[in-house]
């Protein structure tokens, strides 16, 4: 009983720490969208043409934030939703029941049934797209970026005969379960970055010579976000979540501590 208190004071420093770095990688990314200097696609093109006359094109990145219009001539088809989209992941999940010998407190053993899950496919894939605004248009590079993203499919399909499934433009052949595994169905799971709606773009304009790309930023301390919402909005999430966070951390130290305490106490008498 004494060294369970102190585990679980333990365990409850080791869940603030965590929430420590959480809380503040999303204070970071508030302080990143406001410093970020708020650009038109005209602004930027006039500015990047003065400074390539001054020392030569290919040489200028700043980190800005753009508002716009997602444009894309080869956008990618989602495969589950068959939606046109600059970004999509999907998953299927294998939904199932085993029977499985379980132990109980007092060493006795029973089989009980429970249900579990296993990844059948993932995939993720996204395309470059320019951002459109009303003064021009300007590419974008989707690599490692934040992408925000709306869920399009999120469904379970009791399982199919035959050994296959599909869902929209997706089939998979599903083999054979291993043995003591009834299959129940498959959850379909998709998001994506859809075409046509407006979106903030956060990120570091590259000169490439002869053209203007956003796209991540060098410095690691820079978030590079693709957001469906506007700059006002993705900063004020960002600290409301790094202040609930930081009252929750907050509250698991205190009681990590109180916790502790009474482990080491107790072993003193």
């Amino acid at each position: 009983m004494v060294m369970g208190f102190v585990v679980a004071g333990v365990v409850v420093f080791v869940v603030a720490g965590v929430l420590f770095f959480i809380q503040r990688n999303q204070h970071n990314r508030a302080n990143c969208v406001r410093m970020a200097r708020a650009a038109t696609v005209a602004e930027l093109e006039t500015m990047a043409k003065e400074i390539a006359q001054e020392i030569g094109g290919g040489s200028w990145r700043e980190y800005v934030k753009v508002a716009g219009e997602i444009v894309c001539d080869r956008p990618l088809t989602a495969p589950l939703s068959e939606q046109p989209c600059a970004h999509y992941r999907m998953t299927v999940r294998r939904e199932y029941e085993e029977r499985v010998t379980v132990k109980d407190s007092e060493g006795k053993t029973r089989e009980e049934t429970q249900r579990s899950s296993e990844t059948m496919s993932t995939n993720e894939q996204s395309v470059p797209f320019v951002l459109r605004d009303r003064t021009g248009t300007i590419e974008v590079d989707l690599e490692s970026a934040d992408v925000e993203t709306i869920t399009v499919v999120d469904e379970f399909r009791a399982e199919q005969p035959g050994g296959l499934i599909s869902f929209g433009g997706f089939t998979l052949a599903t083999g054979t379960p291993s043995m003591g595994r009834r299959t129940l169905g498959y959850h379909y799971h998709e998001v994506i970055l859809p075409l046509h709606r407006q979106a903030t773009i956060v990120a570091s304009i590259v000169d490439q010579g002869n053209s203007l790309v956003l796209k991540k930023p060098t410095e690691r301390d820079k978030h590079f976000i693709v957001a469906l919402r506007t700059a006002e909005d993705i900063t004020k999430a960002a600290q409301d979540q790094a202040i609930l966070l930081r009252r929750i951390m907050i509250g698991c130290v205190g009681l990590g501590s109180v916790l502790t305490l009474v482990g080491l106490v107790n072993a003193v008498f």
